[in-house]
């Protein structure tokens, strides 16, 4: 597991729990299509949803008691699907978040019915201050209008857009929930942790391209030459890195491996990078 899901993790714990210790799962709280009860998330709403959803508890049929208590939120994520619309023709966008649960004798059912499928379906609870009409955009916390949920107005279904939310109170789970494509999405597995560290490794091997780049063009041209470098290399992919700093090989007429700084050319880029360092 990666270390920053555990300290993510940790943030709620009285102390550090092992990777052993801990399942942990993602699952889809809401999006922003219209639901069974003709209500919609606003994209201002999952926004605020996101933030604070961090650290809700997890229980079963929002029955709100301590014994009911199965999981916790500590990360959450609000993704844009654009190979999806919604009914009224928008980008489709969800909010996923991960959950932690603590491995005990009393849970290993439960762990088992998620893995299983037997226990996916989720619902939330919070609260809006607004609830606007789609068709008039009256806000119906403060006043009503003459169109109802459900039915259809010029064409198009009239439905309660929810926005400015105030609290996230928790999530739960349930048997059916009202926005059709809430819950589990899989449990977390090894698989992420490979992708998470080959993305780690090539950033760092990008850096360094950079790094060689930058070196590269200051013996080419000096300190005006590496930040022009710098710049070019800054948004560059790894291919095209490679490129570039095969460019400056061909140009010093030297490999990377070969390259070395003279003594006066390596004081001269000591003093050029101290003079960098305090003008930043």
């Amino acid at each position: 597991m990666d270390k920053t899901i555990l300290d993510k993790i940790n943030k709620f714990t009285r102390r550090k729990l092992s990777e052993d210790e801990v399942y942990v799962f993602s699952v889809i709280l809401c999006d922003n299509d219209i639901d069974r009860d003709c209500e919609r998330f606003s994209d201002e709403a999952l926004e605020e949803l996101k933030e604070r959803f961090i650290g809700r508890t997890g229980i079963f049929d929002h029955e709100a008691t301590t014994v009911n208590q199965n999981a916790r939120i500590f990360d959450t994520e609000l993704i844009t699907d654009s190979s999806r619309s919604t009914a009224y023709g928008k980008p489709y966008r969800y909010l996923k978040a991960m959950a932690y649960m603590v491995r005990t004798d009393e849970n290993k059912n439960l762990i088992a019915e998620i893995d299983g499928g037997i226990k996916k379906e989720v619902s939330i609870s919070c609260a809006a201050a607004k609830r606007i009409c789609s068709v008039c955009g009256c806000d119906k916390s403060i006043a009503s209008c003459a169109h109802i949920k459900g039915r259809k107005y010029g064409g198009s279904l009239c439905h309660t857009i929810l926005s400015g939310i105030t609290d996230a109170y928790e999530w739960s789970f349930v048997a059916v929930p009202a926005q059709v494509n809430a819950g589990v999405t899989k449990k977390y597995s090894e698989d992420d942790t490979v992708k998470a560290q080959a993305v780690q490794q090539i950033s760092e091997a990008d850096e360094e391209l950079r790094r060689d780049i930058r070196k590269l063009a200051y013996f080419s041209g000096g300190r005006a030459a590496a930040d022009i470098a710098s710049l070019s290399a800054a948004n560059l992919d790894t291919h095209g890195l490679i490129e570039l700093r095969k460019a400056f090989e061909r140009q010093c007429g030297k490999g990377r491996a070969e390259v070395q700084l003279g003594v006066n050319e390596k004081e001269a880029e000591t003093n050029d990078m101290f003079s960098m360092r305090q003008e930043g």
